[in-house]
């Protein structure tokens, strides 16, 4: 849809809806006022009673019986109450960096998680930037929860009005006042923060607020204070005890009441109580801005309309006793507006003085305003674009499905001439080829399925089978690493009646063989550690198996030389090691299996618990049958050995030696 060039700024009072569609007018100092409306709610929503959100949809409601907003850009207002407003000094940084810099001040001056409020800033006028470096620089810090952002939104969202901007009431109130009421202000350039001109206060009396907004044109400073017209209807209730209905027909029309002294009588506190704010408002922002003048007061809202209240402002705020000389001055004509046939209807008229909050949007939605902060939630505008964005997207989407249609009418065309029907007979063969191939597919899978299941039943029964051969295994193995009893020719000359010399006799007595489960063969490879020899293995074991323990003693001690544990070491550990020549148990009749120890899963041997020297113990030398027993001195050295045992059955062993990953020699005959 076009946009056009008018705009709308909507005011949603505490009382009622007040609203402006403008243009840009001939010149920049002036807008052009096409349409107004003002529709008043049935009841004040900050009444008990009342239902905001339903008496807002219903004037929205009026408001679009009686306006159309299509094409139009709309700003709208919410109150100041319901947002904040800092302005913070920065100290001399790079102009690039501002954002980083305000980013950061607003985590510290907003008293919310930034997720959770609608935020934006403004450089305000009176710094200078030199060499990229900004100097007295003051932002402009807004914000407002968002969840208060979605609310004001929620309204104009069920009523399909797309809203562009939203801003607080007493920053539209300074945009309105800069442009329209301060028309003699220097440019930005000549405008200097140490000699600015004279201030300007805004008093607009709303019906719970009243917002106070001081400013020379560029720099802007406001307050909200907590007193209305609302509070002059509740103290004519609660004094001249009447319904709020009748109290406020009694404030509107004062003058025509049966006794008009009782009606201010009941309203003077809340003169008061106005006045007392004011003053203490403006004599505090004096003490912040010490120079500043103030010379002038502008007075709106429909509750100024109230007798006596401009001249008892007026009183108030001029008096020399006090140090005060503020001129009052009631908002009377708008010298920036032209529309003859708008500010020239009566309704217009009768309510002009509430009208300034809906010409400041209409300037900052015109780009004619001094203050652009936006508070509508960026993720709106995103869903925005992409909405106005659909249109194209269709078009786009529509164009290439022509394009893929006249595409389709080319295949097809080229199908057409070779249609399928002419080799009908032939993909029907085709298809029967391609059904039989599929079927012989299944069935070879199946049964290469089966045929893995049976070998796999098969190799768990062979694995029974070996698995009750693996301790005879183990004790052939051990058997065969045991040195051969081989004799020695000549008699011992210590002993002539020994035929062989004890100690140099090649055997060994193993007196016991014990087994132990471990779980972690790491630990036990770390606990004998101090054990092994230098010509080890390297790698330690990892994982469960068993550990066997061999106990026994051996005479061999050479008359030349003690070789006690070395004899083990040469004649025991290292056969466990690496003995290439294990003869198994038979596999069958005329099958033998020779193996290494490897092969097997020992490994890891290793000499522990011995002594450094043998020990002398006496032995019975069996005498032939014609001499007697005699008793021999003979040198026993006793040991313990313990290594690894990871069993591997015979179909494990067949398998490795098949991939070569093994030394075993497999079955040979």
């Amino acid at each position: 849809m076009a946009k056009s060039d008018a705009v709308w700024g909507i005011d949603i009072g505490q009382c009622a809806l007040k609203a402006m569609r403008c243009r840009a007018g001939d010149d920049d100092a002036t807008i052009r006022v096409e349409s107004f409306d003002f529709i008043e709610y049935s009841k004040i929503l900050s009444q008990v009673e009342a239902e905001p959100q339903q008496l807002i949809a219903e004037a929205i409601e009026t408001f679009l019986s009686r306006n159309s907003v299509k094409g139009d850009r709309v700003a709208i207002s919410v109150s100041g109450q319901s947002g904040l407003a800092r302005f913070i000094k920065l100290p001399p940084v790079e102009a690039k960096k501002i954002p980083d810099i305000v980013k950061y001040e607003a985590r510290q001056q907003i008293p919310f998680a930034l997720e959770d409020v609608i935020w934006d800033y403004q450089e305000m006028a009176g710094g200078s930037e030199e060499e990229g470096f900004s100097l007295e620089t003051e932002i402009g810090l807004f914000a407002m929860k968002r969840e208060q952002v979605f609310d004001a939104l929620q309204p104009f969202e069920d009523a399909g009005i797309d809203v562009e901007i939203i801003q607080l009431t007493p920053l539209a109130l300074y945009n309105f006042v800069a442009f329209d009421q301060l028309r003699d202000l220097p440019s930005e350039e000549d405008y200097d923060p140490d000699d600015p001109p004279p201030s300007t206060v805004i008093i607009s009396v709303g019906t719970d607020t009243t917002d106070l907004v001081v400013t020379d044109g560029f720099r802007v400073w406001q307050r909200n204070i907590p007193l209305g017209g609302s509070h002059f209807t509740k103290a004519l209730s609660k004094d001249l005890k009447l319904t709020y209905a009748k109290a406020e027909h009694l404030k509107r029309n004062a003058d025509q009441s049966e006794d008009p002294r009782a009606v201010y009588q009941a309203m003077r506190p809340i003169f008061s109580d106005l006045v007392t704010e004011i003053l203490r408002s403006i004599n505090y922002f004096l003490s912040l801005e010490k120079g500043t003048k103030i010379n002038r007061a502008i007075t709106m809202g429909n509750a100024m309309k109230l007798p006596g209240l401009d001249s008892y402002l007026a009183k108030y705020l001029k008096d020399e006793g006090k140090g005060i000389d503020i001129d009052v001055a009631l908002l009377e004509t708008f010298p920036g507006l032209r529309g003859v046939a708008t500010l020239g209807a009566p309704a217009f008229k009768e309510n002009q003085l509430s009208f300034g909050v809906s010409y400041g949007l209409a300037l900052q939605s015109l780009d004619q305003s001094r203050l652009k902060t936006n508070l509508v939630p960026k993720e709106l505008v995103i869903d925005r674009l992409i909405r106005a964005k659909k249109p194209w997207a269709v078009a786009c989407v529509a164009a290439l499905l022509l394009g893929c249609c006249l595409n389709f009418l080319g295949v097809w065309w080229g199908w057409h001439a070779v249609r399928p029907e002419k080799y009908k007979a032939a993909f029907g063969k085709a298809q029967q080829t391609v059904k039989m191939s599929v079927q012989l597919k299944k069935d070879d899978t199946k049964g290469k399925e089966d045929f893995a299941h049976v070998k796999a039943i098969g190799n768990r029964s062979f694995d029974l089978c070996d698995r009750r051969m693996l301790w005879a295994e183990l004790y052939a193995a051990i058997r065969q690493c045991l040195p051969a009893e081989a004799a020695w020719n000549g008699p011992d000359p210590e002993n002539p009646k020994f035929k062989i010399q004890i100690g140099r006799r090649l055997e060994t007595h193993v007196m016991q063989v014990e087994r132990q489960r471990v779980a972690k063969l790491d630990q036990w490879h770390k606990a004998v550690k101090q054990w092994i020899g230098d010509d080890d293995e390297s790698d330690p074991p990892t994982g469960e198996g068993w550990v066997i323990q061999i106990k026994g003693h051996h005479f061999h001690n050479d008359p030349g030389g003690v070789q006690t544990a070395q004899f083990v070491q040469d004649n025991l550990i290292k056969p466990l090691r690496e003995k290439e020549d294990i003869e198994l148990p038979a596999l069958g009749e005329g099958l033998k299996e020779i193996v290494s120890t490897k092969s097997l899963g020992i490994s890891h041997p290793v000499l522990i618990g011995t002594r450094e020297k043998p020990v002398t113990e006496q032995l019975t030398n069996s005498a032939k049958q014609d001499e007697q027993d005699e008793q021999v001195s003979v040198q026993k050295f006793d040991f313990t050995v313990q290594f690894v045992w990871k069993p591997v059955t015979r179909r494990a062993r067949k398998e490795a030696a098949e991939k070569g990953k093994q030394g075993g020699r497999g079955a040979q005959r």
